[in-house]
């Protein structure tokens, strides 16, 4: 997905999304940064210890006594800026952690919260890349990236101030190269974002094309397809490299840099330093001293071009994160939002048209129908618009105002999870998890008992194959239940709808990869279970469909003909011709 845009986030353009976690964890990081503060001064007063040493050792004033005492003065520094090193880790470091935590919830919970409409534009690949690479830019950023800058600011201040109390004319000297790092550091930073944000684009590419690789992998075998696979894959990572080696390019200016710079101010302390000392200026200790912050100086500088890039990846992080929870979902609900107590299954369709989002195409074109408890079945051609009026019925794409209503009240005046929470939708591809079978069945009902899990798969006629596995219902199905066939994932998927029993069922031609007889059988059993609710069943094949009270006959988004199964085969011709070849056909296959 190529959408770079030129213009650079800014620090204040996404703050707002990681403040309120700063805001809650501020003692902490109160606590990480005193123990960082006091790291800094403990390693400035060393330099000052060794001066002191050095000038009474040169004096010949020094006794042993006071050089012990001057050794463990250092110790004691030495050892306190171990504890309070740790004391910082633990907890900056720590809240980067929470944050990372904190980040990656907040952007599932936002995605589960979006419809079906955010992955018409987005792929899985991109969610999963601003989850890991995106989170953990923003996690360096506030953790190592946030201690190097505050500690950068602290010791430049602090190593400036002793150098200037030691003398101000080669402190001016000393930093007298600096200016050319601030702006060389300005410019090229501008660059790192664009370069990042190109990175993190094809790095969602690349996590989307392999998992669907993955995903298909049966399909890719069947075709025989591994190469023509790994060739796209070996492309996708050569641009990657070359994305990641022009983003190296300017972070790889930026740390020579840095360094050139460090060691031109060592180059010119050492020469004019050194000539005050040998003309008695400043003493020997001071110049040790000098030397030895100058030094301390040297990391932030050289830091320098490490903190823009990490500060850089997190901004650029941050604005791709930003902008997905900025994300809005189609589905609105009426500022007259309605809270029934309950729905008995009564629906009204009244000259619905539909298109989907972000196409002109439309696809239902006025449909009228109104479904009362009990089983109706839907037929027609593919493309003819039976899974879109599913879809819709479902709420899983907004209508337009007056076009559905559920029990007399508009749809769109009811809450989306009232709404769901009143009907068992069933797809056409069957979503499995990685799970048992037991947990598979009982997605819609966690609590469900294993009494009930198992009458709900007998209902679902697989109640015995289940009994045939291994582990029985404790099998583990592997991804999106690699171990199980088409038809057993679809029985599955008719086994939660069983279990969770909810006012109206909607199975869209869940029942395909069935055999007729099987199929015969759950549509009987939902008759026979389900008879007060309204079951709405999408089928491609008539023969089942001749238990339910109704069938409705779609074509080109619009229906055509609707009645009993005897009705229709005398009324309409296309209903009847279908039924005719299917039944020829199921004939042939039996031998007959």
């Amino acid at each position: 997905m190529k959408n770079v845009s030129n213009k650079s986030a800014t620090f204040f353009s996404v703050v707002d999304v990681i403040s309120p976690y700063f805001k809650k964890y501020l003692p902490r990081l109160i606590g990480g940064f005193v123990a960082l503060i006091a790291v800094d001064l403990f390693q400035l007063l060393i330099p000052r210890v060794i001066k002191w040493a050095i000038d009474d050792l040169k004096s010949g004033s020094a006794s042993a006594e006071q050089l012990v005492l001057y050794g463990a003065y250092i110790v004691f520094l030495a050892l306190a800026v171990g504890i309070m090193r740790f004391c910082w880790r633990y907890l900056i470091l720590g809240f980067s952690r929470l944050l990372e935590m904190h980040l990656r919830n907040k952007i599932i919970s936002h995605v589960l919260t979006l419809d079906k409409a955010f992955f018409l534009k987005k792929t899985t690949g991109d969610v999963m890349a601003l989850m890991t690479n995106d989170v953990m830019s923003v996690q360096l950023a506030c953790g190592m990236g946030l201690v190097a800058f505050v500690d950068a600011i602290i010791m430049t201040t602090a190593a400036l101030a002793f150098m200037a109390y030691i003398n101000p004319k080669l402190t001016l000297i000393a930093v007298a190269p600096m200016p050319v790092l601030a702006i060389t550091t300005k410019i090229l930073t501008a660059k790192l974002h664009f370069r990042f944000k190109k990175v993190q684009e094809t790095f969602s590419r690349i996590t989307e094309f392999a998992r669907s690789s993955i995903s298909t992998i049966r399909l890719v075998k069947a075709y025989n397809q591994e190469s023509s696979q790994t060739l796209r894959f070996e492309k996708l990572g050569k641009e990657y490299v070359h994305d990641n080696l022009k983003l190296a390019t300017i972070h790889g200016l930026l740390f020579p840099l840095s360094i050139f710079t460090a060691n031109t101010s060592m180059l010119l302390v050492i020469y004019f330093g050194g000539k005050l000392a040998i003309k008695g200026t400043i003493t020997t200790g001071d110049f040790v001293a000098f030397i030895s912050y100058l030094f301390m100086l040297s990391w932030p500088m050289m830091a320098i071009g490490w903190v823009s890039n990490l500060f850089q990846r997190g901004i650029t992080s941050l604005d791709r994160i930003k902008t997905l929870l900025l994300e809005k979902p189609l589905l609105t609900v009426s500022p007259q939002v309605k809270h029934p107590s309950g729905i008995k299954g009564f629906i009204k369709i009244k000259n619905l048209r539909f298109k989907y989002p972000f196409s002109d195409r439309e696809i239902l074109k006025g449909i009228n129908l109104e479904i009362k408890p009990g089983v109706i079945g839907i037929v027609g051609k593919t493309g003819s618009g039976k899974t879109t009026l599913c879809n819709v019925l479902a709420r899983i794409y907004p209508v337009n105002p007056g076009s559905i209503f559920l029990d007399g009240i508009d749809i769109n005046e009811l809450p989306i999870e009232f709404v769901r929470k009143a009907i068992a939708y069933v797809p056409q591809e069957p979503g499995i998890f990685s799970d048992t079978i037991a947990s598979n069945i009982a997605v819609g009902k966690p609590d469900a008992t294993q009494e009930e899990i198992e009458e709900a798969a007998r209902n679902a006629a697989i109640h015995e194959e289940i009994l045939k596995m291994p582990q029985g219902y404790e099998t583990r199905v592997g991804e999106k239940g690699v171990k199980l066939s088409g038809g057993q994932k679809q029985r599955l998927a008719i086994a939660r709808a069983f279990l969770i029993n909810k006012p109206i069922l909607i199975i869209d031609d869940a029942l395909s990869a069935i055999d007729i007889e099987t199929e015969q059988n759950i549509i009987r059993a939902i008759t026979r279970h389900l008879k007060n609710k309204t079951c709405i069943i999408v089928s491609h094949r008539i023969a089942p469909l001749t238990l339910t009270n109704e069938i409705v006959v779609m074509d080109d988004g619009q229906i055509v003909a609707r009645g009993t199964h005897e009705t229709l085969l005398k009324e309409n011709h296309f209903y009847a011709t279908v039924y005719r070849h299917q039944l020829t056909f199921s004939c042939s296959e039996k031998g007959l």
